[in-house]
């Protein structure tokens, strides 16, 4: 199904305004040239002038026509033809989620035809075409590539919100200048951190696996006046829940078998500073209990012993759980969870992280690059701008630590100083396939977007397909169960992998 993607110009309002001459204008030009199932009209002139335009069109072609109405206050503001492009986009895509798209790059401004460009080239794999009186309708070939990830500005609203919640902080430590970001949710994200920092009160810290609430943590301890005492971090997973207890609140000798010393545990190592327990979630209910004990009474009991230590401590507490439904299942107490959930921070995703990507490949590879510096025969890595694309458009369930190990593992295979399309998919290939109930099982009290999930499932196999045939498509589309190295090349063009 070919679909049409255009802005309504001028050039075509006359034609319409012209009626039976000759002049037809670059939109229905392309719908006589080409064979598309659907146009889809953006427009920033009157509804009355674009309705008319829509209807004279329709007629005149017999293919379907969708308006769509934007709001510009400059024909040339980047920005704003931006969002209206993507929100159109991802409007027709849930519509028909296997539609090839085609955008005109003629009508409308300089402007509307540099945005299509950027996201044909970018985050929408899609044909472009162009118009002229000289040479008719043809196929635009774009020969170079573009590595572009456009993040808008905060709107007026969300500044003012930030801006309130930054008053009475003190200037910005250094620890969360360390935190690489620029979108609106990371900012405000880190401003809460801020605020809590000066506070000296238990956080709880909530993301996905790999979204940085360790570094989130050490960064509140650092910012916060107990920062020249220790930062213990434990991760409350690795623990055997037979030893938890003692690994946590420390043991006497003799206290159990094996116990042939005394032993101070992770509280009292922590004791002036901060506690982080990562994966606080994965707590044995008993051992719940002594902890939302020892945060009521601040003071420790070492298993094996009769009297209780007095402690000063601040907790800093983690989980990728959703802590309310454990609290339903019976396997969190809800008793500790008020306990923690003082000051809340709720770390975003990579995938919700607007603008923040590009920085973050940027920096990493810059630390990547700077540690390797001294290894024999290492080249210092330049990331090619399609390897770039590819990072750019996959889903990154892994969040920040599945972006840093790709980039590494990319360092690894790149054989001379650029980081290849082909490195990058051979890295990406790795990664370990999300579960089936991930994608199988996924809530519906929520909206999702099927189109995405398609493509997410698409995008994942190609790149392991064509990383493990090394390129080879007739092979790669074998393995696939697609027909042809002609449709294979069509996946891969639809789905931008390289």
């Amino acid at each position: 199904m070919a679909i049409l993607l255009a802005w309504l110009g001028n050039a075509d309002l006359r034609a319409a305004e012209a009626g039976g001459s000759d002049e037809q204008g670059p939109i229905l030009g392309a719908l006589k040239a080409f064979p598309f199932d659907a146009l889809h009209l953006l427009s920033d002139h009157s509804i009355q002038k674009t309705r008319v335009y829509a209807q004279w069109v329709g007629r005149q072609s017999s293919v379907p026509v969708t308006s769509h109405q934007a709001k510009l206050t400059s024909p040339t503001s980047f920005e704003e033809i931006f969002r209206a492009a993507v929100g159109v986009i991802e409007e027709v895509k849930r519509a028909s989620p296997f539609g090839d798209l085609v955008f005109h790059l003629s009508p409308g401004t300089p402007a509307m035809a540099a945005i299509w460009l950027l996201l044909a080239k970018t985050r929408y794999p899609a044909k472009l075409i162009e118009s002229s009186r000289e040479h008719g309708v043809k196929e635009v070939s774009i020969p170079f590539e573009l590595s572009a990830e456009f993040a808008p500005v905060a709107d007026k609203q969300a500044d003012e919100a930030l801006t309130r919640l930054m008053m009475g902080v003190p200037p910005e430590s250094p620890a969360f200048t360390a935190i690489v970001h620029r979108c609106a949710a990371m900012k405000r994200t880190v401003a809460m951190a801020h605020r809590l920092a000066v506070r000296d009160v238990p956080v709880l810290i909530q993301g996905e696996s790999g979204t940085g609430k360790e570094l989130f943590a050490r960064a509140i301890h650092q910012a916060s006046p107990r920062n020249a005492k220790p930062f213990v971090a434990v991760n409350c997973g690795a623990i055997p829940q037979e030893l938890v207890d003692a690994e946590l609140f420390g043991h006497e000798k003799g206290a159990f078998t094996g116990a042939t010393a005394a032993r101070a545990g992770y509280f009292e190592s922590a004791d002036g500073g901060t506690l982080f327990l990562d994966e606080i979630g994965e707590l044995p209910l008993a051992s719940q209990v002594r902890l939302l004990r020892v945060l009521q009474e601040r003071e420790v009991t070492r298993v094996g012993a009769t009297r209780a230590k007095p402690i000063d401590i601040r907790v800093i507490a983690a989980t990728n759980r959703v802590l309310p439904d454990e609290i339903r299942e019976g396997r969190f107490r809800e008793d500790l969870f008020h306990r923690l959930a003082v000051g809340v921070l709720l770390l975003p995703p990579l995938r919700q992280r607007e603008g923040d990507l590009n920085i973050l490949i940027d920096s990493m590879l810059a630390s990547i690059n700077a540690e390797a510096a001294s290894q024999p025969g290492y080249k210092h890595k330049k990331l090619d701008v399609s390897a770039r694309n590819l990072l750019i458009q996959h889903s990154w369930p892994g969040n920040v630590r599945e972006l840093h190990n790709t980039l590494l593992r990319a360092s690894i295979w790149a054989v001379g100083d650029k980081i290849t399309t082909q490195d990058v998919a051979e890295s990406l290939a790795v990664t370990v396939a999300p579960k089936a109930d991930t994608i199988l099982g996924r809530p519906l009290d929520q909206a999702i977007s099927l189109p995405d999930i398609i493509g997410d499932v698409a995008r994942h196999y190609l790149e392991r397909a064509m990383a493990k045939t090394h390129g080879n498509k007739s092979e790669a589309a074998r393995i696939l169960g697609i027909g042809s190295y002609q449709t294979l090349s069509n996946w891969l063009q639809k789905y931008g992998v390289g």
